[in-house]
């Protein structure tokens, strides 16, 4: 049970600050290529719904223009490839657009190991 708790956490921690550290000249270089790409913010934000129903605010690099709808997945645009940038495709093809999920996991709101957090809309399903 300890192993739940205190050492799971310990080592998402460490994990989580180590590819951080390692990975930081990719996510400069990952950063720059966005906003060369399509100016606006790096990173996307998404509600979601951690363990025991806890919201939370995950980080993605954006891989949509910024003139996107917003809170619209991306399956229910009409013509998503119209809003996804060149380098969003590339990002979401070797899921690089996931990397800042680090972040989350350094200050508690994920787990390296265990289900994928919903957006609120699947929390019912």
């Amino acid at each position: 049970m300890m192993y739940k708790g205190f050492v799971k956490r310990w080592i998402g921690m460490v994990l989580a600050l180590c590819g951080i550290v390692f990975l930081s000249w990719l996510f400069v270089i990952i950063s720059i290529v966005i906003v060369l790409d399509d100016p606006g913010p790096v990173f996307f934000r998404q509600e979601r719904i951690g363990i025991h129903k806890k919201r939370f605010t995950i980080l993605k690099f954006r891989t949509m223009k910024v003139n996107t709808p917003h809170d619209v997945p991306t399956h229910l645009l009409k013509n998503p490839d119209q809003y996804i940038t060149r380098t969003g495709k590339f990002l979401r093809k070797t899921s690089l657009d996931e990397l800042p999920q680090f972040f989350n996991i350094l200050i508690g709101d994920m787990a390296i190991v265990g289900p994928r957090p919903m957006i609120p809309a699947q929390v019912d399903l």
